[in-house]
């Protein structure tokens, strides 16, 4: 996950903007020229015909760990608050890719102690059966709260904020 500081050095919380459409391309990259296998190039396109290209490393969580292919819907999570080049198309870091799944919302972004979405559009309420991991699918133990998270949920209120009893929650530990 990348970090990125304020004007005064502190440390600043990414804003995570997203962008859906369907897998056009998925082309090999790499750093310094060259290719390492481990990095790739994903060119996504909206219904309105917008095209956005998305670096995909090893820092990149996709959920579920799905399989992208090119004519997979997606919804991708970048940090709002990263540099990015002025270029067309449009190239961003991917934090996470999320494979669209019927009946499947998700929500990345970083949650309070009480579970409260930093821009206070969700909260969570864990239940026993709220799968609570980390990147790597291990179970996490402690309070997810304070921490980044990918939320997967399939309902919520219609309250301000929204709340719903997530099905999973991964912890960006990064």
């Amino acid at each position: 996950m990348e970090t990125n500081f304020n004007q005064m050095g502190m440390r600043q919380r990414p804003v995570f903007l997203t962008f859906t459409g369907v897998i056009t391309n998925i082309d090999m990259a790499g750093g310094m020229g060259r290719y390492d296998g481990c990095s790739q190039m994903i060119t996504v396109e909206d219904e309105a015909g917008n095209v956005v290209n998305f670096y995909a490393g090893a820092d990149t969580y996709v959920v579920d760990y799905m399989t992208l292919y090119e004519s997979l819907p997606v919804t991708v999570f970048y940090n709002g608050n990263a540099a990015a080049p002025l270029i067309y198309p449009p190239q961003y870091v991917a934090a996470v890719i999320a494979p669209q799944q019927e009946g499947q919302m998700v929500f990345v972004g970083y949650f309070n102690n009480v579970l409260l979405s930093s821009d206070q559009s969700l909260k969570l309420n864990l239940a026993p059966s709220t799968t609570v991991v980390t990147e790597n699918n291990q179970t996490f133990y402690g309070n997810p709260g304070g921490r980044t998270l990918v939320v997967l949920y399939s309902q919520s209120t219609r309250s301000i904020p929204a709340q719903t009893t997530p099905d999973k929650v991964i912890v960006l530990c990064g």
